[in-house]
């Protein structure tokens, strides 16, 4: 989990035409940001179902399946079923097998002599550079105290586990889609966020694998998303302050574009020290998908009972279309 920068608590925490106008703005502002080009229309139309069910995304300009929360929520359910999943840990190196499985031409990268047993899971889809990473962290904090005995047992549903089945899915849906001309994609999924007892602050010892993929591939990146607490009911991601403003607008119009646009409102909160700030600070545009509201932040109550299906398909669907440009 992340830290809010400067303090070490948390905070206290359209219409068609609308849709439209955004895509446009936000596509201008980032491609003279970035170098990317505008790369096919993100708009299409969505329908709604129970538990706020989004329409089909259109990749490339062919129709494609839409992002599926169902087997993204299994994805989940799986993950907590290990336990907590502490980086190092024998049951963390055991779902990181199995997520090597699921992502297209998966991978292993070790993090380095520094953070020996530590290594990001990488998959990639093929298209030409500058990639796009779509990442997220797949360890869960160590925290003692949460288990009933006294130990450790937070299992990190949000924390951990939504935005890693959420990655998962979407490499997924992409392998399946075609996407002509598009950039290349990586999905990254990174060891080591969660600052292990005893680091003085968050950043000087969590974001291990985000940092060390940004040491490694700095030069190969143009843009990055981070999917982080996207999972829980009731979901509110605003604009995080670090969260690059023509990437993050690129982002509401795909969001207003599926028709789910009250999930990331026109505003924006404190800067938070996650995955996304390597990429940030190496100057890549990169964005940070967290509703730092959660009120189970590293609780033991962050259990799937406060999670929703609907959220991820709201996060899934958007991305999706995000990605479908690119």
């Amino acid at each position: 989990m992340p830290a809010v920068r400067r303090s070490p608590r948390r905070l206290g925490l359209l219409t068609a035409v609308l849709g439209a106008q955004l895509l446009v703005a936000g596509a201008f502002i980032w491609a003279a940001a970035t170098g990317f080009g505008f790369l096919g229309e993100l708009g299409a139309t969505a329908h709604r179902a129970a538990d706020r069910d989004l329409g089909a995304a259109t990749l490339g300009g062919r129709r494609s399946a839409r992002f599926d929360a169902r087997r993204a929520w299994r994805e989940l359910l799986t993950q907590v079923a290990i336990g907590p999943r502490p980086a190092g840990s024998p049951t963390l190196r055991q779902l990181a097998a199995r997520l090597r499985r699921e992502l297209p031409h998966g991978r292993f990268e070790p993090l380095g002599p520094a953070h020996p047993g530590l290594q990001n899971i990488i998959g990639t889809l093929p298209g030409r550079l500058p990639a796009v990473v779509l990442g997220a962290h797949y360890d869960t904090k160590d925290i003692p105290g949460t288990a009933p005995r006294g130990g450790n047992g937070y299992v990190g549903a949000n924390d951990g586990a939504g935005g890693t089945a959420a990655v998962v899915e979407l490499a997924r849906d992409l392998r399946r889609a075609r996407r002509p001309g598009g950039h290349q994609l990586r999905f990254v999924l990174f060891d080591g966020e969660e600052a292990p007892p005893g680091s003085p602050d968050f950043y000087s010892g969590g974001d291990r694998g985000s940092k060390a993929y940004v040491a490694a591939h700095r030069r190969e990146v143009g843009a990055m998303i981070l999917l982080d607490f996207v999972a829980n009911r009731r979901l509110s991601i605003p604009r995080e302050a670090g969260s690059d403003r023509g990437l993050w607008a690129r982002l509401r119009a795909a969001a207003a574009a599926v028709g789910d646009g009250t999930a990331f409102p026109d505003r924006t909160t404190g800067e938070i020290l996650d995955d996304h700030t390597p990429f940030a600070r190496a100057g890549i545009p990169a964005v940070d998908l967290i509703d730092f509201d959660y009120p189970c932040w590293h609780r033991a109550c962050d259990r799937p009972d406060q999670l929703s299906q609907g959220s991820l398909q709201v996060t899934g669907q958007t991305v999706l279309k995000l990605l479908g440009g690119m």
